[in-house]
């Protein structure tokens, strides 16, 4: 066993067994002497529902993935260009849309049904993929630890583009002052409403972080009584069966006394009848 294919497997399966699964795997990797294989596998963290059902599409949806990916590639190439994107835009929001719903279909198949935060952290991740190259790589792995996202338009590594860089050194009429001011009122706003995206986001993915920590100790929780339970039963099963065992020796402690009286009542008719018959003998003697 290598990291890589202990991370793919444990990352495939459903988050409700990842501790579990992390656990034997980990032990495995120590049984074969690889303690540091074991410490690796033991610090993988496990994904909250979004980011498990954008592992289930790497796996079960390759190939529309892969699709998305490449006009992720094609808009990269295209903006370090200076083209225009076409209907790379077109075609990314229909296969996003696609991606998601496929990603709800699988997940609710496998018994994890994503709520509406983490449908959003789906497409959230989606079309972070299409313009972060690193992102891309993550999701195509398929092993994310946490829904990924992207503030803005621009892809990551890329400048504005220069054409609103020379529309922005151009000196202005001063009839366009108004409209001017108007765009830098937007330019606030839609940052401000940016960062308030942003925040918002943080906050869920540790709200989702909490979540999940709590949910695996409460399914530790559940182990620890299920464990519990079974010890239970066993002790309250060997506890009949010594009160079995302690009834029948009683059972036969009282036949062995009742055998023994018996046997102490004939010994005794035997010495009397025996002390009879020496006098009888001795009586015989005398007048004989």
């Amino acid at each position: 066993m290598d990291f890589s294919s202990a991370a793919d497997e444990l990352y495939g399966v459903p988050p409700t067994e990842f501790v579990e699964t992390r656990k034997r795997l980990a032990q495995e990797a120590k049984a074969e002497g690889d303690a540091a294989l074991a410490k690796r596998i033991g610090a993988l963290r496990r994904p909250p529902l979004s980011a498990w059902a954008v592992n289930l599409l790497a796996r079960s949806a390759a190939g529309d993935l892969a699709d998305l990916l490449d006009v992720g590639e094609e808009m990269r190439t295209a903006w370090g260009s200076g083209r225009g994107l076409g209907d790379l835009e077109q075609r990314r929001a229909g296969l996003v849309r696609a991606l998601v719903r496929t990603a709800a279909d699988l997940a609710a198949e496998t018994g994890g049904p994503l709520r509406e935060q983490a449908v959003r952290e789906v497409e959230d991740t989606l079309q972070a993929a299409t313009v972060d190259a690193a992102v891309a790589d993550e999701v195509r792995e398929g092993r994310l630890p946490q829904p990924r996202s992207h503030t803005g338009f621009v892809p990551v590594g890329f400048p504005m583009a220069p054409s609103d860089e020379t529309e922005r050194k151009k000196p202005e009429p001063r009839k366009k002052k108004e409209p001017e001011r108007a765009k830098s009122n937007v330019t606030r706003t839609s940052a401000a409403r940016a960062r308030r995206a942003e925040t918002l986001r943080k906050r869920a993915e540790q709200a989702e972080r909490k979540l999940a920590e709590r949910e695996e100790r409460a399914g530790e929780a559940r182990r620890e009584v299920e464990q519990a339970s079974a010890e239970v039963g066993r002790l309250r099963h060997e506890l009949e069966r010594a009160v079995a065992d302690r009834d029948a020796a009683s059972r036969r402690a009282e036949r062995a006394e009742q055998n023994r009286a018996r046997a102490e009542e004939a010994a005794r008719e035997a010495r009397k009848a025996a002390a009879d018959a020496r006098k009888a003998a001795a009586h015989d003697a005398r007048h004989g």
